[in-house]
C-alpha cells in the first residue's frame, strides 16, 4: 500500500526553508508560516506527486508565493500568480526582497507596486550609542506579566487601527506567538500610566478614562531574538496609544527595548517599517538604523 503524501503545507514550509537558503530572503512572513501550521495552501503545483511550488492567500487578500529552487524557470511562479488573481482579483502579492524573478512576473501581469516595507538594521555598537532613557514623571516602565494580555491587545489595536496586519491581532494570535520558542516576557517592555492603574495588579483596574488605553498600558516595545540567530535582535512591535502622543513615550519605550536587546548580547538589531512612513524612517535613521532590504507588494492597477 502506497503511503499518503505529507500535507501540502508541510511540503511548502520545507520548500520555503530551501528558498530562504538559496535567496537569503524568506519567501513567507511570520503570519503565513504560523497559518500554514494549521491551514493548507490554496494553490499548489506538484511534480511527480511532490509539491514544488505553492501560494498562500490570507483572508485580507495578501498572498505569498514560493517555488522550489530546483524547479524554477518553468513558469510556476507566473502560473500561481495568475491563479491567485483569477480567484481574488483584489489580491496583493508580496515579493520579499523584491527579487528579479518577482519583478519580471509583476511586469508580465501588469501589476503595480502598492506598498514598500523596509527592513532597517544597525550594529549594537554603532553610533549613536544605546543609552538608558529617562521615563517621564507619572509613568512606570516594567516588563510583561500574566494578566497584561487583554490590555496589551487593546493598546495594539488603538496604535495600529489603520495598519493592514498588526491592528487585527487577536488573543489567539497573541497566544500563538507567546507559545513560540523565542517568546520572552522580559523582552516585552511596557510603559504604564501611574494614574490609571496597572493591569497586572491584584486590584481591579479603574474604568477607562478620556479615551486612553484601559488598565494603564500606554506604550510597549516587543523585542524578539530568534534562537536560530541569537546574534540578531528585532524591534518586533512598538506601540504608543494615540491618546498619549506628545509625552515622548515612543522614543522612551524604543530606547528601553534597544537597551534590553543590547543586554542580551546581540550584535545587530533589525526592524521593519513602512517605506512611506517618513517620520518613523527619520526617527530610526537618527537612532543609527539604515535600510538593509525591502519587501514590495504588487497588485492590479
Amino acid at each position: 500500500m502506497t503511503a499518503a503524501p505529507p500535507p501540502a503545507a508541510d511540503e511548502l514550509l520545507a520548500i520555503a526553508a530551501r528558498a530562504t537558503a538559496a535567496d537569503r530572503v524568506e519567501p513567507f512572513s511570520e503570519a503565513t508560516r504560523l497559518a500554514l501550521r494549521h491551514t493548507e495552501p490554496q494553490h499548489v503545483i506538484r511534480t511527480d506527486g511532490a509539491v514544488t511550488a505553492g501560494a498562500y492567500v490570507a483572508d485580507d487578500g495578501s498572498a505569498e508565493i514560493v517555488v522550489d529552487p530546483d524547479h524554477r524557470r518553468r513558469g510556476h511562479g507566473e502560473r500561481l500568480a495568475t491563479e491567485v488573481l483569477e480567484q481574488r482579483p483584489d489580491a496583493r502579492l508580496w515579493a520579499h526582497g523584491d527579487l528579479l524573478g518577482a519583478r519580471a512576473i509583476a511586469d508580465k501581469l501588469g501589476l503595480q507596486v502598492v506598498r514598500n516595507l523596509w527592513q532597517m538594521r544597525r550594529a549594537v555598537d554603532a553610533d549613536p550609542q544605546i543609552a538608558a532613557p529617562q521615563v517621564p514623571e507619572g509613568f512606570t516602565a516594567r516588563t510583561f506579566r500574566p494578566g497584561d494580555e487583554d490590555a496589551w491587545l487593546d493598546l495594539n489595536a488603538r496604535a495600529f487601527v489603520h495598519h493592514p496586519e498588526q491592528g487585527r491581532m487577536t488573543r489567539a494570535d497573541l497566544d500563538e506567538r507567546m507559545s513560540e520558542e523565542w517568546w520572552d516576557p522580559q523582552g516585552l517592555i511596557l510603559i504604564v500610566d501611574d494614574t490609571t492603574g496597572d493591569p497586572a495588579a491584584s486590584a481591579p483596574p479603574p474604568a477607562e478614562a478620556r479615551g486612553l488605553a484601559p488598565a494603564g498600558i500606554v506604550a510597549s516595545h516587543w523585542t524578539k531574538i530568534e534562537p536560530a540567530d541569537p546574534a540578531e535582535g528585532e524591534v518586533y512591535v512598538v506601540a504608543v496609544d494615540p491618546g498619549r502622543q506628545g509625552h515622548g513615550l515612543g522614543k522612551v519605550v524604543t530606547a528601553l527595548g534597544l537597551q534590553h536587546l543590547k543586554s542580551r548580547g546581540v550584535q545587530r538589531i533589525s526592524l521593519y517599517v513602512e517605506g512611506d512612513n517618513e517620520p518613523a524612517v527619520a526617527t530610526y535613521t537618527r537612532l543609527g538604523f539604515a535600510r538593509s532590504a525591502v519587501d514590495v507588494m504588487y497588485a492590479r492597477p
